[in-house]
Parts: C-alpha cells; sequence; structure tokens
C-alpha cells in the first residue's frame, strides 16, 4: 500500500494493444508496470486473453500474402524507416528503458542505437538473400533452392534487452517476408508500445507488424499454441523455453530459443590481468548482471590467483549502483524485480555454507528503495557448488583457482549451458587450444563478452535452439523449396 497515495497523484497512461494497423482497447484486467529501482508506478498494459492474440495472429496471417509478395528492397525501406523513427525518438526510448528496466542511462542509449543500427543492417541483405542452383544428374534439368519466408512469427520478448529484441525478431522476420506478432515482457512492456506508436506513423501495411501484451501463462501461451504461428522465436530462460518448445511440438511449430548461460571466463598466468579484470569486471556488473551472454564464473591459474582476486576486488568495490533514473553515471541499476532478489540471495547464502567466501558485498542494499543487491565477489569456490553451475543472473561473481588451460576447458564444459565463453591470454596457442576445445557457440579473447550484429549468436546444450544475428540468424526466418526444373 506503500504505492498508493504516489500511484493516484501521478496518474499514469494505460496503453493498447496494436492489431492490424490499429490500437485496440482491452477492457478488463490490467498489468502494472512500476520502475524497479524505486517502486513508481509508470502505467498500464492490457491483460490480453487468448481470443486477443487469436485476433493478432489472424491479421498477421491475412497480411503475409501480399507482404511476401512485395520485391525484398520494398520491405528493407520500411525497416528503414522504422530506424530513422527510433533515431528520432532515441531520448523517449532511452528514458522508457531506463525507467521500466532499470538500466543505466548509456546503456539505454547504446541499446536504442544499437537497435537502429539493427533494422538498417538487416535492410542490407534486401539484395543478398540467396538460394542455391544445384547439379543435377539428368540431362537437361536445372534445380534451384529457393529461400520463402515461413508465414507468420510469434515474437515473445524478455525484459533485460527489451527494446533491442524487438528489432532482433521485427526486422529479419519482415525483410524475409514474414509478419510478426510480437508479445513483450510484462516486466518491460511499455517500450514496445512506444515502438507501435512508431510502426503506426509509417506506412506499413496493416497487419505486417502487432503486439499484445499480457502474461507468459495466458498471452505466450496462446501464441505458441496456435496452429496458426508458423515459428515462436523466444528469448527468457530455460524452464520457459522448454515450455514452449513442448507446447509448440504439439503443431510441430519451429523455436528458435535463445536461452540462458553459465559463461566460463578463463585466465592463464600469461594474460594482462588489468585487461582482464575490467572486462570480467565490465562484463558481470552490465545490466546488473541481467545478461545471459556475460562472465558468470572464472577459472584463473594458481599462479595468478590472488592476483586477479585483488584487481577484480577493487573493481567491485568501486562499483557504483541505484537508481539511474536520478544519476546517469552509475555503473548499475537494480535488479528486476523481488524474485530477481530472492533468488541471489538464495544462491550466495548457499555458497557460504558451503565454504565460499565473500570478498566484497553479498547482501541487500536495504538503504535503497527498489530491488538493489550489492555487487559481490566470492573466492574459495569449487566447482560443485550452486553458484558455479546453475546460472546466477545478477552482479554475483564466483573465481575459482585452476591447474592451468586442461582444467579450466574441463570444468568450462562441465555445464548444462553453452551459449558464451571467454579467454584471458597472451599466448596464441593457448588461444587457439581453447577456442578448438571449448563447446560453446561463441568464445571472447581478451574482450568483454558483447556479440556483434554481423556475427551468430547461437548456443548449444539448454542454452537454446537455433541462433540470430548475421546471414545464418537471417535465415532462420526462411524455409527451403526446391525445384526441379526438367528441359
Amino acid at each position: 500500500m506503500a504505492h498508493d497515495k504516489e500511484d493516484k497523484k501521478n496518474a499514469q497512461p494505460r496503453y493498447s494493444n496494436f492489431i492490424n494497423g490499429k490500437f485496440v482497447d482491452v477492457t478488463g484486467e490490467a498489468l502494472e508496470v512500476r520502475n524497479p529501482a524505486n517502486g513508481r508506478l509508470l502505467g498500464h498494459v492490457p491483460a490480453s486473453d487468448a481470443k486477443t492474440v487469436a485476433d493478432a495472429v489472424a491479421a498477421a496471417n491475412a497480411a503475409q500474402g501480399a507482404w511476401e509478395k512485395l520485391p525484398a528492397i520494398q520491405r528493407a525501406g520500411y525497416l528503414r524507416k522504422i530506424s530513422a523513427g527510433i533515431r528520432a525518438r532515441r531520448g523517449e526510448f532511452a528514458r522508457t528503458i531506463v525507467e521500466e528496466q532499470g538500466k543505466v542511462q548509456p546503456l539505454a542509449e547504446v541499446e536504442v542505437d544499437f537497435a537502429a543500427d539493427y533494422f538498417d543492417y538487416i535492410a542490407e541483405w534486401a539484395r543478398r538473400l540467396e538460394g542455391e542452383v544445384l547439379t543435377s544428374d539428368r540431362v537437361n534439368e536445372t534445380i534451384l533452392l529457393l529461400r520463402k519466408p515461413l508465414g507468420t512469427v510469434a515474437g515473445i520478448l524478455p525484459w533485460n534487452f527489451p527494446f533491442f529484441m524487438i528489432a532482433r525478431k521485427v526486422g529479419p522476420a519482415l525483410l524475409t517476408g514474414n509478419t510478426i506478432v510480437i508479445k513483450p515482457s510484462e516486466e518491460t512492456p511499455i517500450n514496445a508500445h512506444k515502438f507501435a506508436e512508431l510502426v503506426a506513423e509509417t506506412d506499413l501495411p496493416p497487419g505486417v507488424f502487432n503486439l499484445v501484451s499480457g502474461t507468459g501463462a495466458v498471452c505466450g501461451q496462446a501464441l505458441t499454441e496456435s496452429p496458426k504461428v508458423d515459428m515462436v522465436t523466444f528469448t527468457g530462460s530455460v524452464q520457459t523455453g522448454i515450455r514452449i518448445m513442448e507446447t509448440a511440438a504439439r503443431n510441430l511449430t519451429r523455436v528458435n530459443l535463445e536461452l540462458g548461460g553459465k559463461a566460463p571466463a578463463i585466465v592463464l598466468a600469461d594474460a594482462d590481468l588489468d585487461l582482464a579484470a575490467k572486462a570480467i569486471h565490465a562484463s558481470r556488473v552490465i545490466n546488473a548482471g541481467q545478461v545471459c551472454n556475460c562472465a558468470e564464473r572464472v577459472y584463473v591459474e594458481k599462479s595468478v590467483y590472488e592476483a586477479l582476486l585483488e584487481k577484480l576486488k577493487v573493481l567491485f568495490a568501486a562499483t557504483r549502483y541505484g537508481d539511474p533514473s536520478e544519476d546517469r553515471t552509475l555503473d548499475m541499476g537494480p535488479l528486476i524485480n523481488q524474485a530477481a532478489v530472492d533468488r541471489i540471495v538464495k544462491m550466495v547464502e548457499q555458497a557460504k555454507t558451503e565454504g565460499a567466501n565473500v570478498v566484497v558485498g553479498g547482501k541487500v542494499d536495504d538503504q535503497k528503495t527498489g530491488f538493489h543487491y550489492t555487487p559481490t565477489l566470492l573466492s574459495d569456490v569449487t566447482s560443485d557448488m550452486d553458484v558455479m553451475k546453475r546460472e546466477t543472473f545478477g552482479a554475483v561473481l564466483p573465481v575459482m583457482a585452476v591447474s592451468g588451460l586442461d582444467e579450466a576447458i574441463a570444468l568450462s564444459n562441465d555445464s548444462e549451458y553453452g551459449l558464451t565463453s571467454s579467454i584471458y591470454s597472451t599466448n596464441i596457442n593457448s588461444i587457439l587450444k581453447a577456442t578448438r576445445e571449448l563447446k560453446f557457440g561463441e568464445t571472447y579473447v581478451n574482450r568483454e563478452n558483447f556479440e556483434a550484429m554481423q556475427g551468430f549468436h547461437a548456443g548449444r546444450r539448454k542454452s537454446g535452439i537455433g541462433g540470430a544475428d548475421g546471414k545464418h540468424g537471417l535465415y532462420e526466418f526462411t524455409e527451403t523449396h526446391v525445384v526441379y526444373m526438367q528441359g
């Protein structure tokens, strides 16, 4: 009840779904959206039911045929209009991300800029979509392999990089001739509704882009189980990804899943320790540690263990955190909600009972409003601890001493995840050995964990199915059609 008076004094907007080119009001229950750094009410979004989702899917189905027939270069033109609109409203989008997700201002601005660049990058592929001409065994026959759109895509978004994920899912889907229905996270839906406002200001044909808000249990479930959805692309937790895959299997609907990670960082004795410490620290505190591809555990050679730990201790102790909407100079903001705080408290306390030592942090900051857990550095950890095995998704970093590269690689690969990894070394042979033997979708060498849009962001094992970005990510939104032409 603490927020009641403040909420009544500052009435906040109620947003609408965007279906078939129009904003559609939804009566009934609405979802509150609050700032995780201070608890302030930011607005309400629809708690869409299955009927509303079906309407959005029907609109996408109806628009897809005509959209596919447009030349790709014309579809690309719409993406460029969207990117221009993002740049024109850069400040508004960044402020929205800061307020509803708790991201620090500079990182929110990077996210908005990256999303705009991503739409432009995908648009550049309009003249580069390729099929193949295959050699035939027959006389006077030509075999063509064509790439065609899947149809209607459902994009289910996470809350940690909510605005960029719109671009990562909408851009490739639309360029390749698909239509899309987006469901933002219930934690961070406002930026997606503002994106829909931008789309409404363009002349994008109705039904090509649709947006419905709601819970995963109702809205997400309806999208996943719809027989009229041709692919579900989802970014989020392993548990939710498994449920989506189970539900989609009933209709043999394709899935594209980017799930969790437990990224190892290997630091060898010959590494530049200052570089390694700064990059690992940046990779752990970015977005309050709520990034699936950033360093979650460190394996460092024994001879430099204490030296690296001391450098990390200084950096973690100096980390500035708080409410990013009040201070743009912070290193990190809050966790997304109370459940995230409770999960991290449980993991750190369990690690302590198992023998881990808290070097820095290790507690909830009760002096601040919102969901703040102090940046935490752990030493004296062992490979069998949960904090070394399960995804933390918070600014908690366990550091373990190892005998050398072979042990570090073995421990790194001993994981149910396989998204990203990193190594710090000045020895090219060690680096090449690691890149050969690490079983992860990505390996970063002597740098922080942050992927490029022209790469291919994909994981192994429980980190997902399929991938995103670059040529290979673009083709995830297509299917092949082989044509045999007898002359």
